[in-house]
């Protein structure tokens, strides 16, 4: 792509990001993913700009695609979300974990600083987030950054050593354990693949973390296998969940597009009394599920 091109593009794909109230929401998706795509530091700037939105799920999707990118120019628009303590928890909790995911070291002090944060799933990922750099870091870490098949940079490397599911799921639901080291074994299993790691990981939704519990519903959409229907079914519609599960939960299940999944996103979509991050999240669980059917 020439230079004129490019600069079209990135106007074209911000007139779209920024489209509030013009744009549906699936379509801003859109465009957010292809400026992750282009990867430049212009892309990394338009997508800073769309964090002055007024939709949580927007802005918690512009800082996941930041840290995906991991892009050190992305990491001041991080550290502004993360300690702007006026925006929504799901938000700054992601600003922290794509903060992680750069992996500079000079993160690091700013991470420390909400290690006591009061919202639980900021504290929990600054915790992750500075032990995912430590790990990265030393010698211990062995593994590239992109530790498996689903190219993602995770808040936690799978384990190097080969471990049965049982021991892995021990290792998964064990309190007593640091995050860190649980997530490991979480991702671990996701690695594996099959329906005896699904069910290990199944049982994870019923941890005391939110964090915890949305990082599963995460995994699920990743693996994209049916077996893993069941429990994201059953997350999204305990009313009593946290948004932050029930979000996640609702994107995995139009990931995986098995044909049970449309008429509970389709509920939660059009329900009026649903928390908007829940309502939104659905409609793009509704856009993702015809991608994977193929329906224009």
């Amino acid at each position: 792509m020439v230079a004129a091109e490019r600069t079209s593009r990135h106007q074209e794909l911000e007139a779209r990001l920024l489209g509030a109230g013009k744009v549906p929401l699936a379509d801003r998706f859109r465009a957010l993913f292809e400026l992750r795509h282009i990867g430049d530091d212009t892309a990394v700037d338009i997508i800073a700009k769309a964090f002055t939105d007024s939709s949580a799920l927007l802005k918690h999707e512009l800082a996941y695609v930041l840290g995906q990118m991991r892009k050190v120019s992305a990491i001041p628009h991080l550290t502004v979300v993360l300690e702007n303590t006026d925006e929504a928890p799901m938000v700054r909790h992601e600003a922290a974990e794509a903060l992680g995911a750069i992996g500079d070291p000079k993160s690091l002090p700013v991470l420390r600083k909400y290690l006591a944060d009061p919202e639980k799933v900021v504290s929990q990922t600054c915790e992750l987030a500075v032990a995912n750099i430590e790990h990265t870091e030393s010698k211990e870490s062995e593994q590239p950054r992109y530790g498996s098949v689903y190219m993602s940079v995770d808040p936690a490397p799978a384990l190097t050593k080969e471990l049965p599911v049982s021991e892995l799921r021990s290792k998964l639901l064990n309190p007593k354990l640091p995050l860190f080291e649980r997530y490991r074994a979480m991702f671990s299993l996701r690695n594996k693949g099959d329906e005896e790691a699904i069910a290990a990981l199944g049982a994870g939704f019923c941890d005391d973390s939110a964090l915890f519990r949305h990082e599963i519903a995460y995994v699920f959409g990743q693996m994209q296998h049916p077996a893993s229907v069941p429990y994201l079914l059953k997350v999204l519609a305990n009313t009593t969940e946290e948004p932050i599960v029930r979000h996640e939960a609702a994107e995995a299940l139009g990931s995986i597009g098995t044909e049970e999944c449309l008429p509970a996103l389709k509920k939660y979509r059009g329900d009026a009394e649903v928390d908007r991050v829940i309502q939104e999240s659905c409609d793009v669980g509704v856009d993702m599920w015809e991608w994977e059917n193929n329906i224009s």
